[in-house]
């Protein structure tokens, strides 16, 4: 911990392939955007020696949001990791985007990681996405520590925050989340407020000044220690009550004086199990600073409170047939076992996919056997295929320094993978696993596209290939029955950064299009028909009579054909005939050009010619036949319904009811979940929650969440019908 240091060695240097999994650390970055994150990311790097004091690398460039989206847009929009050296040991810290949209890219930091830093601004406070996220690791028993950044900011309270957050994630134990240290105020300025220029180290009771730039050790003065003891004396009896020494908390109530060497070993180790969160500050250097404040005091807390990567839990893995595969954690001598937790595209040497190691070694140019899950209904092949490594490196900001091996509990970047996509499985060609995929949101927010122009037409199929091949949350849709290409996105910025990537990254200029349902049509009630397509024109002429009735059916029952012919009027051969021209108009449709379906059609009589009648005439007469019962009856269009779960804060349930009615919703019911939290079901047509994403977010302050499937289609309101003939009229 930052305590443990007497003197800090300066500047570690940059971080290559680790010889050890005990000297390695991953670390995911989470919290909301403009938390700081990012900022605090290169201040780390900054304070290991990784970059120069202007925070750049060699290159020029940053460690993170070094994409040329993410520099336009002025946010992350995905995983990107910095590793660095901290005193012999590799952490491997991974940036994660804090906005919504971008969650996929989150769970892949999740996964890639063995301890989580949630980064909070003190001008901001906590939000209700950051709580969701914190849940999620609370259930896989992932070891968490908090960072209160924007210590600056006019009004910013770092005990205040404190507080917030023990009620915000404390809410089993607020004793578990508590802070290491206090911070050390500077000389009040004009405007009242004093800045942040160091810490006090709650358990050495010694001060860390910043000011200069520089990390310096001094002892509080005797004015300042009456302040410290009753911040110092709850860490320490919530360090004790996480101990594994049972004796340890009657002792100390004793009035025994606990050292200072077993609290820190105790705290490292209720840190390491997730079971005490430590409150840490930080802030960037100042221009020309070496180090930024608190930073020291983070990278200490990661080396020697968050564990090693054989304290991960290694994900359940099977052989590609199924067989479950018993796999020691992070074994370096054992099968190789890695996953892809990041694609990209690089424009000079192709596809560059970032892997996470659970057990063997990888090493350049060997044959591995590629493992994938499909998610067909996302636009992703299965993988089963054999493929060689190209050159390993580890990344920094746009650079990539090769490395000659990556052992279990790693990461690195794997150049010209072809095949392998994000989420699938490297390991040795004669023992082929397959590792369980983490959860991956359901992108609702549909964005329809064409083809800006011929061009751009010849290169999109390629160019969504390779975007969904990046991004798992992305779905690529055929819709057979709209006949549009349709990309389901997590939200807006979702889908204007696949959009960009689409122009930028693959040259594939689309344009936007208004997104279809699909609508289905079926009759009200019976009808009757005639089809007659008799023509002579001299020589071999044409000629079929068929008379039908048709009936609507029940919801699902699709097009039902019955053959009540008597007498041979319509010959044995041409009642098929008859059936597939029925058919092929109910596809076509027969009032606003939407397929046909839930009817019984009758073939009741008929005529034929023995010279005249073909196969062709009498499916053409039984098209006429369909569309004059058309004519003579009441239509009805269907519209998709679905089944809708909303996930809500038992604070917006009033709102989202309220919004769930005003689009025609049935709310069903409700129930009540944990966390304060109740699960909403309600029928809604397709048509009304075409944005429900993005309008449910900002209904909801970012706090719900929500799943969709089919239920079935049902008449649309005669109004609303009305509206969407009209508008075929008008197109046609």
């Amino acid at each position: 911990m930052g305590d443990k240091i007497k003197e800090h060695p300066g500047a570690a240097g940059r971080a290559t392939a680790a010889d050890h999994p005990a000297s390695v650390r991953n670390v995911v970055l989470v919290g909301h955007s403009g938390s700081g994150k990012t900022t605090l990311v290169e201040a780390l790097a900054l304070t290991a020696g990784a970059v120069n004091r202007a925070g750049r690398v060699e290159d020029g460039g940053t460690v993170s949001d070094y994409d040329d989206i993410e520099h336009r847009q002025q946010r992350s929009v995905q995983l990107s990791l910095v590793p660095v050296d901290w005193n012999g040991i590799k952490i491997n810290i991974l940036d994660t985007p804090g906005y919504a949209d971008f969650v996929g890219e989150l769970r892949a930091g999740l996964r890639a990681a063995d301890a989580a830093l949630f980064v909070v601004s003190a001008s901001d406070g906590v939000d209700g996405s950051t709580r969701m996220v914190w849940e999620e690791c609370a259930a896989v028993g992932m070891p968490r520590a908090i960072v209160i950044t924007h210590l600056e900011a006019a009004r910013a309270d770092f005990e205040e925050m404190t507080r917030v957050c023990a009620e915000a994630f404390g809410a089993d134990d607020p004793d578990a989340v508590l802070p290491l240290y206090l911070p050390l105020h500077g000389p009040q300025g004009p405007d009242g407020h004093a800045p942040v220029t160091g810490l006090i180290g709650l358990l050495t009771q010694k001060l860390f000044d910043y000011s200069s730039g520089e990390r310096k050790e001094s002892e509080p003065g005797p004015d300042q220690l009456p302040d410290i003891d009753e911040a110092r004396n709850r860490l320490i009896e919530g360090i004790i009550s996480e101990s594994e020494d049972e004796t340890l908390m009657d002792r100390y109530l004793g009035g025994e004086q606990i050292d200072l060497k077993t609290l820190i070993e105790d705290l490292e180790r209720a840190v390491a199990r997730g079971a005490f969160f430590p409150v840490l500050a930080a802030a960037p250097a100042a221009e020309g600073a070496r180090q930024g404040l608190g930073t020291v005091e983070l990278l200490e807390l990661v080396t020697g409170g968050f564990p090693t990567p054989f304290e991960h839990p290694t994900p359940e893995v099977t052989t590609v047939d199924g067989k479950p595969r018993e796999i020691k954690p992070c074994d370096t001598d054992g099968p190789l076992v890695a996953e892809v937790v990041k694609t990209a595209s690089d424009p000079y040497v192709g596809r560059v996919s970032l892997v996470r190691v659970f057990s063997g070694t990888l090493r350049p140019d060997e044959t591995v056997h590629v493992s994938g899950h499909g998610m067909a209904d996302r636009g992703h092949e299965d993988h089963d295929v054999d493929e060689r490594i190209g050159a390993l490196s580890t990344p920094f900001g746009k650079q990539q320094r090769p490395v000659t091996h990556v052992i279990a509990g790693d990461l690195a970047c794997v150049a010209k993978l072809g095949r392998a996509e994000t989420g699938d499985t490297l390991s040795g060609k004669d023992d082929p696993l397959l590792m369980e995929p983490w959860e991956m949101p359901d992108p609702l927010l549909p964005l329809a596209i064409q083809a800006h122009s011929k061009a751009d037409e010849d290169k999109l199929s390629q160019g969504l290939s390779r975007l969904v091949a990046e991004d798992p949350t992305m779905r690529l849709e055929q819709n057979q029955d709209t006949h549009q290409v349709v990309l389901w996105c997590l939200g807006e910025a979702h889908a204007d950064v696949a959009l960009e990537r689409l122009r930028s990254r693959y040259g594939v200029q689309v344009d936007v299009v208004p997104h279809k349902v699909s609508l289905r049509e079926t009759f009200a009630g019976k009808s009757a028909g005639r089809g007659r397509h008799v023509k002579q024109s001299g020589g071999h002429g044409q000629f079929a009579i068929c008379e039908i009735e048709v009936e609507p059916l029940p919801g699902g029952s699709g097009i039902e054909f019955v053959d009540k012919v008597v007498g041979g009027a319509v010959p044995r051969q041409f009642i098929p005939s008859v059936e597939k021209g029925i058919r092929a108009q109910a596809t076509k449709g027969v009032a606003a050009g939407y397929q046909l379906v839930d009817v019984r059609v009758t073939l009741l009589d008929g005529k034929a010619h023995s010279v005249d009648s073909s196969d062709a005439a009498f499916q053409t007469a039984g098209a006429l036949a369909l569309r004059e019962a058309a004519a003579d009856a009441k239509i009805h269009l269907l519209e998709p319904v679905a089944e809708v779960s909303v996930l809500v804060g038992d604070d917006y349930v009033g709102a989202v009811m309220s919004d769930l009615s005003g689009r025609r919703g049935r709310v069903l019911g409700t129930e009540q979940t944990s966390g304060g939290r109740t699960l909403i079901k309600a029928e809604v047509p397709e048509f009304e929650i075409g944005r429900y994403a993005v309008d449910l977010r900002s209904l909801s302050h970012g706090t719900a969440r929500f799943s969709r499937s089919y239920a079935r289609h049902e008449p649309m309101p005669p109004q609303i019908a009305e509206k969407i003939r009209e508008q075929v009229k008008e197109a046609s």
